[in-house]
């Protein structure tokens, strides 16, 4: 256990919603470590199943799917007072509201390697054309048909959102030798910091590291995505509604962006993760349709953009990390305070 398990007082109990198997695993092997009971559940929470938050003041959720107001409205009618979210983001329910009903969000850090680490596999797949490439090899095509790729060292790359894992992001990239230049509110890493404008107009990939809120929605837009460079490649491993997925599109139809590489996408609770446990079931539009999935299969079919669900974040030591601070943010909000309950 790391510093934070540290003079922490026996608990209640938590429960914890959308685990998929090892995160499961991994709440039944730390919680008793800590002195915490626990109830596991894949599902999402929903006011169908709130009561099985009862007894238990704190739960700790998934980033995997929305939660409405109702099941929030429906957790504070069984007695939950914190809700801890296994993410850093919190874009997937109103934190205003729940806090105003009287449940305090909480949000954990974990690992900045894991996205660190994929942000860069996305940047180098799309360099390389890698997309293609496996795909006919694994229709048994050797031809060397793909344009050459391009070698990092001869590139700009700009990272907008230097906090832990856009940082992470920048220390790799030193290892490469390429230019590197930074955009933040709040400058704080070792690197170039330059106006937004400026970065998208001399980089050759675009990467993004940056919270969902309403100041970020749609941060690449129609007209920033106009500025980029012409052929460059825009990388986001952080939230889908970061980009304007329609304007994104467009400029990979004309050709003025060079590819794309997404982790996440404008929509994806419609598509990633809808059918496996945690999922939270499918988000449909009036025609019973899965919203998302022709967005996804729209930018799946172009060759220069490679998509994968929502994983970077999803390594052996992020998954401990994320549960582990979990069950310690509950712990610290005083599960056993009985005071709370008056």
């Amino acid at each position: 256990m790391g510093a934070l398990a540290t003079a922490i007082t026996p608990a209640q109990g938590i429960t914890a919603y959308g685990c998929v198997e090892d995160e499961a695993a991994l709440f039944r092997e730390l919680a008793p470590r800590l002195g915490v009971a626990v109830r596991v559940t894949e599902e999402p929470p929903s006011v169908a199943n709130a009561e099985l938050a009862a007894g238990n003041r704190c739960i700790s959720v998934s980033h995997r799917s929305p939660i409405d107001d109702a099941a929030l409205l429906a957790l504070r009618r069984a007695g939950v007072g914190f809700l801890s979210t296994r993410s850093i983001g919190q874009n997937h329910l109103d934190v205003a509201y729940a806090e105003r009903i009287g449940i305090t969000v909480g949000n954990v850090a974990y690992s900045p390697d894991s996205v660190a680490d994929y942000t860069l596999m996305l940047m180098l797949m799309a360099l390389r054309d890698a997309k293609s490439l496996l795909r006919r090899a694994d229709l048994h095509d050797y031809a060397l048909r793909d344009r050459p790729g391009r070698e990092l060292r001869d590139l700009t790359v700009g990272v907008i959102g230097t906090g832990r894992i856009g940082s992470a992001v920048i220390a790799r990239l030193r290892g490469f030798g390429c230019r590197v230049l930074a955009h933040d509110t709040l400058p704080g890493a070792d690197a170039t910091y330059v106006a937004l404008e400026a970065l998208l107009s001399q980089s050759d990939v675009v990467t993004l590291h940056v919270p969902l809120d309403p100041s970020t929605r749609h941060l690449l837009d129609g007209d920033r995505i106009a500025q980029l460079k012409p052929g460059a490649i825009v990388v986001n491993t952080s939230r889908g509604g970061l980009v304007d997925t329609a304007a994104l599109v467009d400029a990979l139809d004309c050709g003025h962006l060079g590819g794309a590489a997404l982790d996440v996408i404008e929509g994806e609770q419609g598509a990633f993760h809808v059918d496996g446990p945690g999922g939270g079931g499918q988000v449909r539009d009036a025609g019973g349709v899965p919203r998302g999935r022709d967005l996804v299969a729209r930018l799946q079919a172009m060759p220069n953009v490679v998509v994968s669900p929502h994983t970077a974040y999803r390594t052996d030591h992020a998954l401990r990390d994320m549960v582990e601070h979990s069950i310690v943010s509950c712990l610290n909000f005083g599960i056993g305070d009985a005071a709370w309950l008056a």
